[in-house]
């Protein structure tokens, strides 16, 4: 079974300063981790870099991007990449352990738990000695709207052509 659930935002408990390169810490950067951490969660770096301009007006998108590969490197972001190919960035720590359910169709996605899935990647690791420090679940398919149209196949037979 699957649960799907909406989870409620923490603050991070690490500081906020990004730490993978001291000499480049400063407002831009703040201003990055800001909207990370004040957002909705999965925001693209233009949805980023929009609400960063608000705070620090000169920031450009090439600091913007930056900013997203040393906050993630250093473990206060998390990038996830939907179907869509758009990168998302959420931040790490701040909310509860998820997977995603994407749609490759219409490129929708859904937050899941299933804490037997969990409890079988923890066996996996231990029947091979291995110690897990992280992971990331994404699983693709069809969501409940694409399944029961034509639309899913339409795009599938599309992309199929593609790749032909």
């Amino acid at each position: 079974m699957i649960i799907v659930i909406n989870m409620s935002k923490k603050p991070l408990t690490a500081r906020k300063n990004c730490d993978c390169r001291a000499t480049r810490r400063g407002a831009r950067r703040e201003a990055v981790l800001d909207v990370l951490t004040s957002g909705p969660g999965h925001l693209s770096a233009e949805e980023i870099y929009r609400a960063a301009r608000k705070r620090v007006p000169k920031i450009g998108i090439a600091t913007v991007y930056r900013a997203l590969r040393c906050l993630c490197s250093c473990g206060k972001a998390a990038e996830f990449i939907p179907a869509d190919g758009v990168a998302r960035y959420e931040p790490a720590g701040s909310r509860a352990h998820h997977d995603h359910l994407i749609c490759t169709s219409c490129g929708s996605f859904l937050e899941a738990v299933d804490p037997e899935i969990e409890r079988l990647q923890g066996r996996l690791a231990a029947r091979h000695g291995f110690r897990i420090s992280s992971h990331k679940l994404e699983i693709y398919g069809l969501c409940a709207g694409c399944a029961g149209t034509g639309a899913a196949r339409g795009a599938l037979r599309r992309r199929a052509r593609i790749v032909e």
